[in-house]
């Protein structure tokens, strides 16, 4: 899909948000990072212009560190708060790759950004601290099951998008492939939520685990099926079997 030139140009200065994927996959780095970091300097464009060939969750990453070296953390929350929704992607890297932390105190950062109104901000926020998310497991999961009861269904959503096993655009998480009974205390909370946006995750969890572990997928959508006849949790569930029921 052509973007129209004028609002390639607004993209690109950072002074609108992508409105869908096609334009979020389409800022030009090089041209958004003077305008979102004025001092930034040449060199750091230059090494962001010689990345346009990567993958953009490698681009992202990497306008993270460049702005981190140049301004450290006392930058971020300009860009926490910046128009354009691929800056405030940047600051999600930046919470990511900020060294000794707490995974308690790296939520507590990247929060507002897993809240965030745009659909863009709220995918970079999960898939920036995810790594840690899976290097603490156990820590993750106490803290996460919190966030699935939050009246935020961008933040209930967070907590099962950040620990599929699977994913999308991600690494797998080894341990909830072999032993996803492990995200019970998340998933458990969800499993009749009233937000299709947060069902369709739950199910897209299922579905993951589903192809390492269809036993344990099947038992327990058949007991959450039994123990509830909301009809978010059958829509849940269908989505969840989808793979497994699917003819071979």
């Amino acid at each position: 899909m052509d973007i129209d030139p004028a609002r390639r140009a607004q993209l690109d200065a950072g002074t609108i948000e992508a409105a869908t994927l096609t334009e979020c996959l389409s800022v030009d780095f090089a041209a958004l990072l003077p305008r979102a970091v004025p001092a930034i300097g040449e060199q750091a464009v230059a090494t962001m212009r010689h990345a346009a060939g990567d993958g953009v969750t490698r681009r992202m990453a990497l306008a993270a560190h460049l702005v981190l070296d140049h301004g450290g953390m006392a930058v971020i929350d300009g860009l926490r708060d910046h128009p354009s929704d691929t800056v405030r992607g940047w600051a999600c890297f930046m919470v990511g790759a900020l060294e000794d932390l707490t995974l308690a105190d790296r939520l507590h950062l990247i929060r507002p950004l897993a809240d965030d109104p745009h659909f863009g901000v709220r995918e970079w926020s999960w898939m920036a601290v995810r790594g840690h998310i899976a290097a603490k497991l156990e820590d993750a999961i106490d803290l996460l099951a919190g966030w699935a009861t939050e009246p935020s269904e961008y933040l209930r959503r967070f907590a099962s998008e950040a620990t599929r096993p699977r994913g999308v655009w991600c690494s797998h998480i080894r341990a909830l492939r072999q032993a996803p009974e492990r995200a019970l205390p998340i998933l458990e909370p969800l499993r009749s939520d009233p937000a299709a946006y947060v069902q369709d995750s739950v199910g897209n969890w299922l579905n993951d685990a589903g192809k390492d572990q269809p036993d344990w997928v099947r038992s327990l959508c058949a007991r959450w099926m039994a123990e509830s006849t909301a009809a978010a949790t059958g829509r849940i569930c269908k989505r969840g079997l989808r793979a497994i029921n699917r003819p071979h």
